[in-house]
């Protein structure tokens, strides 16, 4: 919506040219619009010769003290109601932006907090530098690290370290936005997103595997959903459940694309007294009963190449081990396991599993969670959205780096990364919905919000003259306005870091 809408105060957006032609100057694209149509992000429309938000700003709400519920219209349209000031909060959703730069924020909105007078300085920030770090909860092979990641054949991220139980893609940035050919930033602005919208994206590991990911949702890894994060690793799994096994079992080999575990060489079986079994595993063997590059990675037992577990196996002594040896092997998750016992030709042989031996592999599922896509946005807040909040844009990167001044995207909670400048990142399912936008130049358009206390805005060298009371802000705003009801697990802005 234009300024004249949605601020308190007289602010002209757009300009007029002939033939009822608005020129929209929300950002560097500079669209020409004409009557009753909308701009190339579609955010911004001409109707009836003024320039026009088309999707709401947002507020939220949250409940009472008593714990009662939050007003009827949450999460709907607002009907133009009085709300209460004290338990609203203005998001940069639907906000609108600094562009040209020198503007001061959409929305500088003064409240009350437990007697203290504070400031909310409320944007949308035009983001070239930006991307997506993704978790994928998943023993599966994805593809090597670095490997190029790749959304209708075009470029948009790559594999990096993988974590404990996670695949990790870094996806996005300024150099797939604006480094390479037209269709690589425009299809990396698309993708990025989609996933910050909690939509899912088909992707391409190069030298690996195809994988849909979606936040807050289980991976799909070439056609097949994902059901659990592994327990541990396979020494990991050794340990915990080496108490279990004993007395039901001989011998556990626990498969693990990175560390293989081993029970009778592991420290947790010569803890038990275990027999040594004498089966020697493939691979490189690291300290006793722990084993690496047992395989190659894939979509195998815990996210190796094998699909036929025995041939893990390298040799069986026959000086040490003894026909009716009972051995497990099972993967990280449990999903797949195998019992089996020594003929008297000490080969391995595939018999029904005990009952207490199965009951110990349903337990490492039962203690696996489940598999999901994590989605955290990260931007480097630059230039233009701190001369919206100052004049003196640095006083207020080192304000935030004191922890003095709150920084919140859609309300929600960052993690704000130590050093020069304002690099930020957030979870994408605490956020409103229908939070992100786009630009063509390309870039992604995202909301946030500066909370601090009114006299150290002052001290800042804050726009003062800009300040307007939420309650004015409430009275001032007409349709369309959204309301959603306040995540509990997000902490208001103005509390310490202690309090919920």
């Amino acid at each position: 919506m234009s300024g004249a809408v949605f601020a308190p105060r007289a602010q002209k957006f757009g300009a007029a040219e002939g033939d009822g032609i608005v020129r929209c100057d929300a950002c560097p694209v500079l669209c020409r619009i004409r009557p009753g149509r909308a701009g190339a992000c579609s955010r911004y429309a001409n109707i009836e010769g003024e320039l026009v938000r088309t999707d709401p700003v947002v507020l939220m709400q949250r409940a009472v003290a008593d714990g009662g519920r939050v007003v009827e219209f949450a999460g709907s349209d607002w009907d133009g109601q009085m709300l209460d000031p004290s338990r609203t909060f203005l998001t940069g959703v639907g906000a609108g932006t600094t562009y040209p730069d020198y503007k001061p924020a959409p929305f500088i909105v003064a409240a009350e907090h437990e007697g203290i007078d504070t400031v909310t300085v409320v944007t949308e920030g035009i983001f070239s530098y930006c991307g997506v770090k993704v978790k994928i909860d998943t023993d599966r092979h994805l593809g090597p690290e670095t490997a190029p990641v790749r959304v209708e054949g075009e470029q948009v991220g790559h594999v990096t370290t993988a974590e404990y139980g996670s695949q990790m893609l870094s996806l996005g940035g300024v150099r797939h936005l604006t480094g390479g050919s037209k269709k690589e930033g425009t299809v990396t602005c698309d993708t990025l997103l989609k996933l910050c919208s909690g939509e899912p994206v088909e992707m391409a590991v190069e030298g690996g595997h195809g994988v849909v990911v979606q936040a807050g949702a289980a991976p799909i890894v070439d056609g097949r959903p994902e059901e659990r994060m592994r327990v541990g690793c396979g020494s990991a799994t050794i340990g915990i459940f080496a108490k279990q096994w004993e007395g039901h079992v001989d011998e556990v080999i626990v498969v693990d694309d990175h560390i293989t575990g081993v029970l009778t060489e592991h420290q947790a079986g010569r803890c038990l007294d275990m027999r040594p079994a004498g089966i020697r595993v493939r691979g490189r063997k690291s300290t006793p009963g722990r084993y690496f590059q047992v395989a190659k990675p894939g979509l195998g037992w815990g996210g190796t190449d094998i699909a036929d577990p025995l041939g893990i196996i390298q040799k069986i002594d026959p000086a040490v081990a003894w026909p009716g040896l009972r051995i497990l092997l099972t993967s990280t998750t449990g999903e797949d396991a195998l019992y089996c016992v020594l003929d008297e030709s000490l080969k391995p042989v595939p018999a029904q599993m005990p009952e207490p031996v199965r009951a110990v592999v349903e337990r490492i599922a039962e203690n696996c969670e489940p598999s999901l896509c994590s989605v955290l946005f990260m931007a480097g807040a630059g230039g233009s959205l701190r001369a919206g909040v100052t004049e003196n844009p640095v006083l207020l990167t080192r304000s935030i780096a004191r922890g003095e001044t709150r920084v919140t995207v859609g309300a929600a909670p960052v993690y704000l990364w130590p050093g020069g400048g304002i690099t930020l990142m957030a979870d994408v399912t605490l956020m409103p919905k229908g939070s992100f936008g786009y630009v063509p130049t390309p870039a992604i358009v995202a909301p946030i919000e500066f909370s601090l206390p009114r006299e150290l805005y002052v001290r800042l060298g804050g726009h003062v003259d800009e300040v307007t009371s939420i309650a004015e802000v409430l009275r001032s705003l007409r349709e369309p306005a959204r309301v959603d009801p306040w995540l509990v697990d997000n902490r208001w802005p103005f509390e310490p870091a202690e309090r919920r």
